[in-house]
């Protein structure tokens, strides 16, 4: 479903990504661990079209799509806009929600749903009050008026009004009590078993693994080590570092 390759991303003349190879197959949960600063969330603003890469033997692929790259036989480079790539199915859930916090629950819900053509129906909204039963009571409430684990529910929400085939998550325990911590996983896991791909960056690296099914870890800017959720879990570096073990 998606593929990066060669991707490296620059800050004028700070190279924060060098080289990423990483790839997401249909139904998987793929997590992406490491330090802050190590690139995480550059690698998710660049699949979404946030961020340029700086070199043009960079690829990201998306549904056999190029958002970024040469094609074989070709010698066009693509860039897609990241509005259009909303549109293919990828939706991106950033870090520190973003909620409109001067509309309401319902009005944010709306804003999720921009890119699809007709007005959303109400198994739409049904399909978001399913995971999130509390944004159904909060429907009318201003959404900067929510409390923090509200203010991600209604973003992650807000993602999946868009039908997306890919949904990418961008830290979404940060700053969440432990309880709202297990719940958000939970609903992660429960929106993949309905037939979402995700791929997930994650500061709590231990649940991050468990839900996964495989995963990859980045330090500066570069992919050290990948392999099955399970295994990395094992790893004795990946325990001291991540797991605090």
């Amino acid at each position: 479903m998606l593929k990066l390759e060669k991707v490296d991303v620059s800050y004028g003349s700070i190279k924060a990504l060098h080289g990423i190879f990483l790839e997401v197959k249909k139904g998987e949960i793929v997590a992406l661990i490491g330090a802050n600063g190590a690139g995480k969330s550059t690698t998710l603003r660049t699949i979404s079209g946030l961020l340029k890469p700086s070199n043009k033997e960079s690829k990201v692929v998306f549904k056999e799509e190029y958002i970024y790259g040469i094609r074989e036989g070709s010698r066009k480079y693509e860039s897609m806009p990241p509005y259009k790539i909303v549109e293919m199915g990828l939706s991106h859930v950033p870090e520190g929600r973003h909620v409109f916090p001067d509309m309401s629950v319902y009005e944010n819900l709306l804003m999720g749903a921009h890119s699809r053509k007709g007005k959303p129906g109400q198994s739409d909204f049904d399909r978001v009050y399913h995971h999130f039963p509390r944004l159904r009571e909060r429907i009318k409430q201003v959404a900067g008026t929510l409390s923090g684990g509200e203010q991600q529910m209604l973003a992650m929400g807000r993602a999946l009004m868009a039908s997306p085939d890919l949904l990418i998550l961008d830290e979404p325990s940060m700053g969440l009590a432990p309880m709202l911590v297990e719940e958000i996983f939970h609903i992660i896991e429960d929106i993949n078993s309905a037939g979402t791909t995700i791929l997930l960056v994650e500061q709590n690296a231990h649940l991050a693994l468990e839900i996964s099914n495989r995963a990859y870890v980045l330090e500066t800017g570069v992919i050290v080590l990948d392999g099955l959720a399970q295994d990395l879990a094992k790893n004795e570096a990946i325990r001291k570092s991540y797991l605090g073990e």
